[in-house]
């Protein structure tokens, strides 16, 4: 097996663990590759070569997101180690190295298929795991946004931006804005205002099917982005248009942890 390493690597304890990571896969008998970029911080002559066949990632949220854009490119599953702060996509906590390492030997796991989110905004198309948010630019400023789902007009909301995420995205920004959690085992698409001036400012609870279609009204310009990777900004007539994606992403699993047995882990509510 081959194993593709993501790294975050602003924290020199994130670079320490990924070089923990590249020791102890390279004893079980791992072939662990990576990029260019991190090549250049770990130890590149542990590294093999070829495509992945599972991802793993080192750091935070961010870090799984980041895993998540490569595992749609290599159709490949993933995991994370823990050392962020909520780290509520990663599945392995530091002290777990070796546990997690003999289970991958030993195929001692399974996998866990989570729906994405893609969205496009004219020539542009960007896939991710989280969420599609449109926002105002200016600060001083709401934004228009008029929303049509499945071909039909919704409303046109007056706030600071919109929201529509996964089940797995329940848990970021959707829930910061007062959004519901989620089971990930769940599909469907989450649309949740930001800062609303509309009457209307509840989440909407989509079928995963849903074609979400989001047009810019008045000379208020916004900003697209796919799990907070920028897709394009829009104006007046502009349309960003937001679908599950074709393909899954698959996620690695050691245990049968329940969602609400990770809500009270992560949150820290027992």
């Amino acid at each position: 097996m081959k194993v593709g390493l993501v790294v975050h690597d602003g924290r020199p304890e994130v670079i320490a663990f990924a070089r923990a990571f590249l020791a102890t896969a390279g004893k079980a008998g791992l072939s662990v590759v990576a990029d260019d970029r991190i090549q250049r911080i770990v130890d590149a002559a542990q590294l093999g070569e070829g495509d992945p066949d599972m991802l793993v990632a080192v750091g935070g949220d961010g870090t799984m997101l980041a895993a998540a854009q490569a595992a749609l490119s290599h159709n490949v599953p993933i995991f994370g180690f823990n050392l962020g702060t909520i780290g509520f996509l990663t599945e392995v906590e530091p002290e777990m190295l070796e546990g997690a390492v003999e289970a991958l030997v030993a195929g001692d796991y399974t996998t866990e298929a989570r729906m994405g989110i893609m969205a496009t905004l004219g020539s542009v198309e960007a896939r991710g795991l989280n969420d599609v948010v449109v926002e105002k630019i200016d600060s001083l400023r709401l934004v228009h946004l008029e929303v049509e789902i499945d071909g039909e007009p919704f409303l046109t909301y007056r706030a600071d931006g919109l929201i529509v995420s996964t089940p797995t995205g329940s848990t970021a920004y959707n829930f910061s804005a007062g959004g519901p959690l989620v089971d990930h085992s769940i599909s469907a698409l989450l649309m949740t205002p930001v800062a609303s001036h509309s009457l209307f400012s509840r989440t909407m609870v989509l079928p995963a099917d849903s074609v979400i279609r989001v047009t810019i009204r008045r000379e208020r310009p916004a900003r697209a982005s796919v799990d907070k990777v920028r897709l394009g900004e829009a104006g007046e007539g502009d349309v960003v248009e937001i679908r599950r994606t074709r393909e899954p992403i698959r996620f690695v699993r050691f245990d049968e942890r329940s969602f609400p047995r990770a809500v009270t882990e992560k949150f820290q509510l027992d």
